[in-house]
C-alpha cells in the first residue's frame, strides 16, 4: 500500500515542477525586453570604445538649430562599426519605449470579465 500525502510528491512531480520552474525563471531572464536592454548597453559600450564622445558634444554647435546638422554629418563620418552600433542602439531604444508603453496601456485600460 502506498502511502503518498500532498506534501510528498513522486519523483515524476519533483522533476515535472522543477523543470516548471526553471522554464519559469528563463522565460524572464531570456524576454525580448532584457534582450533589447542589454543589446542597447553593449553597443553604447561600443561606441564608448570607438568614438570619444566627450569630445564630440565639446565640438557640438551652441546653437540649437545647427544640432542636427552637426549629428547628421559626425554620424555620416564616422567609421562603419559607430553607425552599426549607433543604428543598434537606436533600434534597442525604440523597441524598449514600444514595450513600456504597450505595458502601460495594458496596465490602465481596464479589465472585461
Amino acid at each position: 500500500m502506498m502511502n503518498n500525502t500532498m506534501n510528498d510528491g513522486t519523483d515524476i512531480e519533483r522533476v515535472v515542477m522543477r523543470r516548471v520552474r526553471l522554464i519559469r525563471i528563463l522565460r524572464l531572464v531570456i524576454s525580448t525586453v532584457v534582450l533589447a536592454m542589454i543589446t542597447a548597453v553593449a553597443a553604447l559600450w561600443g561606441i564608448g570604445r570607438e568614438v570619444w564622445v566627450a569630445r564630440v558634444f565639446e565640438n557640438a554647435p551652441v546653437n540649437i538649430e545647427d544640432l542636427p546638422n552637426f549629428y547628421i554629418a559626425a554620424f555620416l563620418h564616422s567609421h562603419v562599426i559607430v553607425q552599426v552600433l549607433s543604428l543598434l542602439t537606436l533600434a534597442s531604444l525604440l523597441y524598449l519605449a514600444v514595450e513600456t508603453a504597450r505595458l502601460l496601456v495594458d496596465s490602465i485600460k481596464p479589465r472585461r470579465d
